[in-house]
């Protein structure tokens, strides 16, 4: 199986880092994100990508013919302005009669693949996300008549479940996108959801974003651990 990995966007929110490239492309402990996110495919077996290029798409081309390890990587130049459901549907194409993995170009998780694509396949469904806990970013705060009963950490278990991209789809799911310019997001997912072919596959371990130079921050921390957890108990 191959690997569509999103990295057209503008990286608005981590601007420090993507002025001259795309947020895939910033580093983490001296290594691209596309590369960490492609480790972790490669290290279950899985070694063919296709990397919907956009914004500063130059620089991911160029990154890929220096890549040394022994992975077949394709850039697809997807378009300026193109979203991410365009993207996706561009890649695709190229692709007609495969079931694909796809996900973000800024996103970590220790995900099982095995066990994802398991699931897709007992399901019988067009699509799979796999749904996760967004990080805990506060504190919580509990208190009864004013008085404070509960105060520090917010636990990551206490979130509720968000799109963590990782998604399976079979080649059916290229017609759910209707436009270069539509969000997968706001377009083809919800077209799915309402067709009852939408499954959410609950993954429990590791993940955590790079929205943001403090998650930036904290992933060159974790990479820079013997085994860092996107990579751990895959």
């Amino acid at each position: 199986m191959k690997v569509i990995i999103l990295a057209g966007g503008l990286g608005t929110r981590i601007s420090e880092e993507t002025a001259n490239k795309p947020k895939p492309m910033v580093e983490i402990a001296g290594k691209p994100m596309l590369w960490h996110i492609m480790s972790i495919f490669a290290k279950q077996g899985i070694t063919e990508f296709l990397i919907a290029t956009g914004y500063k798409g130059n620089v991911v081309s160029e990154w890929v013919r220096t890549v040394s390890e022994p992975w077949e990587i394709r850039a697809i130049d997807t378009g300026l302005d193109t979203q991410t459901g365009g993207r996706i549907a561009e890649c695709m194409k190229s692709i007609p009669d495969e079931r694909v993995f796809a996900t973000y170009g800024d996103g970590l998780g220790n995900i099982n693949l095995k066990s994802l694509v398991d699931f897709h396949q007992h399901q019988g469904k067009l699509a799979t996300v796999t749904a996760v806990r967004p990080p805990a970013r506060f504190g919580v705060l509990q208190s009864e008549n004013g008085v404070v009963t509960r105060f520090g950490e917010k636990n990551q278990a206490d979130s509720g479940w968000i799109n963590g991209g990782f998604f399976l789809l079979q080649p059916q799911v290229r017609k759910y996108v209707h436009d270069l310019s539509e969000p997968f997001e706001s377009g083809a997912l919800p077209r799915l959801v309402e067709e009852r072919q939408l499954m959410s596959f609950h993954h429990t371990g590791f993940w955590q974003p790079m929205d943001t130079l403090r998650e930036k921050q904290d992933l060159e921390k974790l990479a820079a651990t013997n085994l860092p957890p996107w990579l751990a108990a895959l």
